[in-house]
């Protein structure tokens, strides 16, 4: 088979997948709506059951769930009936995927379900249904065809109810009030959480690792600085130990370019002035975001006196995992 028409069956797949999700925006309507408060109400936990592919797309919407504030675990139906439905409380909440909704396994479990009166919420491709017919809410995830050349594979029908676990999960977030931060907090091992979590004066170096000359200073003794500390730079402060300047490489490039005597030339003559400062308290992305804007490598933290508190370099976010 030839590339482009490997190409043209994956563009068909994608086409196909794209056109059933696109009709699932008008079934967002009061039923969805209903799912949602009973979900929202939901004191203990929201179990999200499935078998076969089904459970697979149970398993990431539960997934999604507990990441955005709505606590979830996913249990398979077969489990259930030995044992594992003694994790189901009568706070919890179901919900239930089954494209046919005929699934013995989840048919099985609707009579206990029934016994502890908690809500049911059915994402099914069949509104008649028996799983549709005994549940608290019916989301209907139909689709008029699978992407599959053949017809069988579950696809399309998979990606709906995956599209619509998603459209809950989004909505209860933003009911619950669920930010940044709270996101962060669940997911702390990752990129994401130290882009979320991780603040300048985690990282930053402090005291004696500031690198410091005084206003006055020889370009000699900047230098010296620098190659005691290592950061690339160093801080100019006044008498009051307030920062006054940088000095950086780059500078000391342009420096000797210009043939400056290196015993004789004053910091103060060809120091950046003004330099860019932040918080300590600020993210370290919101650090490199800056060094970025600016093309600089670091950054001088400052306290409420203009005081160098701190010195943070490219390095020290690269180290930390914020990239």
């Amino acid at each position: 088979m030839s590339i482009d028409k490997l190409c043209e069956l994956g563009r068909a797949v994608i086409r196909t997948e794209a056109e059933m999700i696109s009709k699932l925006a008008d079934r967002i309507g009061e039923d969805f709506s209903r799912a949602c408060h009973y979900l929202l109400d939901c004191t203990g936990r929201i179990i999200v059951i499935g078998v076969g592919k089904s459970g697979h797309i149970s398993k990431k919407i539960a997934a999604t769930l507990a990441s955005t504030g709505s606590p979830a675990f996913f249990i398979h139906p077969s489990e259930a009936k030995h044992g594992d439905i003694g994790m189901i409380t009568k706070q919890d909440a179901i919900i239930a995927i089954s494209y046919s909704g005929e699934s013995e396994e989840m048919v099985a479990l609707l009579p206990y379900i029934k016994r502890l009166g908690i809500p049911l919420i059915a994402l099914t491709g069949k509104p008649h249904s028996s799983l549709a017919k005994n549940a608290t809410v019916h989301l209907d995830v139909s689709v008029e065809k699978e992407a599959c050349p053949l017809g069988l594979a579950p696809t399309s029908s998979t990606t709906a109810s995956l599209v619509m676990g998603d459209a809950l999960a989004m909505a209860l977030l933003d009911k619950r009030g669920f930010t940044q931060d709270d996101f962060a907090l669940s997911h702390p091992g990752g990129t994401l959480g130290r882009r979320l979590l991780l603040r300048v004066n985690e990282i930053m170096h402090q005291s004696m690792n500031i690198p410091t000359v005084s206003q006055g200073a020889s370009l000699k003794e900047a230098l010296l600085e620098m190659s005691q500390k290592k950061l690339g730079m160093t801080t100019i402060i006044d008498a009051a130990g307030k920062l006054i300047g940088i000095f950086t490489d780059g500078d000391v490039r342009r420096a000797l370019d210009n043939n400056a005597d290196i015993h004789k030339t004053s910091i103060d003559s060809i120091m950046t002035k003004n330099p860019k400062t932040i918080r300590s308290d600020m993210l370290a992305a919101e650090a490199l975001s800056m060094m970025e804007t600016f093309k600089i490598t670091s950054l001088v933290i400052t306290n409420d006196q203009q005081q160098p508190d701190g010195i943070i370099h490219i390095h020290d976010i690269l180290r930390a995992g914020v990239i």
